[in-house]
């Protein structure tokens, strides 16, 4: 598995934050976020269960560039 870095929340030190990455081999986001807390978790089970192997976390709204970039990388629109 070779991951293509795209970008750490540009609000935070570079160290233990949300950070995005492209698996172009499995075709997948992989995704570094905060936990959710228990409410958070309760409201988004409403919509059905989350299996042991997912998660749900949180990003920031600043982060919607590098989603944009990981989605173009993903698709091979852009070459980094």
């Amino acid at each position: 598995m070779a991951l293509t870095f795209i970008a750490k929340d540009p609000n935070t030190d570079g160290a233990n934050c949300p950070t995005v990455w492209v698996d172009k081999d499995a075709g997948e986001f992989v995704i570094q976020g905060w936990k959710v807390d228990q409410a958070t978790e309760e409201e988004c089970l409403a919509a059905g269960p989350i299996p042991d192997s997912e998660t749900v976390l949180r990003l920031p709204v600043r982060m919607a560039a590098a989603l944009r970039e990981a989605t173009d990388v993903a698709e091979g629109a852009h070459v980094r």
